[in-house]
């Protein structure tokens, strides 16, 4: 046995250590480092406290560090950038906030598509069963007797998705303009299987919306135009 093994006690402590750091570090990535150190010192430790080697704990401890690997590479794989389909990597850069594995699963669940025509994505009152973002082109927003247009790069219904409400505005899109579109039911699902996924999903859409009401008390974002907002309208009933 070599010499500084001979007094294994300190693995233990080393062992305990470890596990407390990491339990006291809100990164996830850390913690299971740190607590996979852990565990490879009460392995050593198990290995040479006695005559014979403490199989049952090695094996027992082994298989806690095997599942901490394998949540280790599920985090990893969540937050690398090669989660990213290639079909919709130009727009990743609109959620920023949206790690790359959760980014994969909303646009697992997303249709991309233009406008051929200018379409009315919610009415105001009327029930919501899809969410949107809207990529390129113009939207425009009528809430009650107020007309007014807003960039893109921005939900459409998400205060509805989030608040299990009806629409509170109706919004049109212009000819041309290129949109996601999401099933509530779908996101709702998903949301129900993975608290994660939720969360962020959840954080995406409430930046989306601080943004929004910052945007609406700057006049060089907002674009009060309400003849042409009901020219719109008009053009999509048509």
């Amino acid at each position: 046995m070599p010499e500084a093994l001979q007094n294994v006690q300190f693995l233990v402590y080393a062992a305990g250590a470890c596990y407390v750091m990491g339990l006291l570090i809100i990164n996830q990535i850390i913690l299971r480092l740190l607590l996979m150190c852990g565990t490879g010192f009460y392995i050593v430790y198990y290995a040479f406290v006695a005559d014979q080697p403490l199989w049952e704990a090695i094996y027992i401890s082994g298989l806690i560090g095997c599942a901490n690997m394998f949540g280790l590479v599920g985090l990893l794989a969540r937050n690398s950038r090669l989660a990213i389909p290639r079909a919709h990597s130009d727009i990743y850069h609109n959620f920023p906030g949206l790690p790359p594995g959760d980014f994969r699963t909303l646009m697992r669940h997303a249709k991309r598509y233009r406008l051929d025509a200018p379409t009315k994505l919610t009415t105001e009152g009327a029930p919501m069963t899809r969410m949107f973002y809207t990529l390129s082109g113009e939207t425009w927003i009528t809430k009650k007797h107020d007309s007014f247009m807003i960039r893109p790069g921005v939900f459409v219904g998400e205060v509805a998705y989030l608040t299990d409400q009806r629409a509170s505005a109706t919004t049109v899109m212009s000819k041309g303009s290129e949109i996601l579109e999401w099933s509530s039911a779908d996101l709702r699902r998903l949301s129900q299987k993975s608290t994660r996924f939720k969360m962020a999903l959840n954080a995406t859409l409430s930046v989306d919306m601080a943004q929004k009401v910052a945007f609406s008390i700057a006049p060089s974002e907002v674009t009060s135009h309400p003849d042409q907002a009901k020219a719109n309208v008009r053009s999509e009933r048509a």
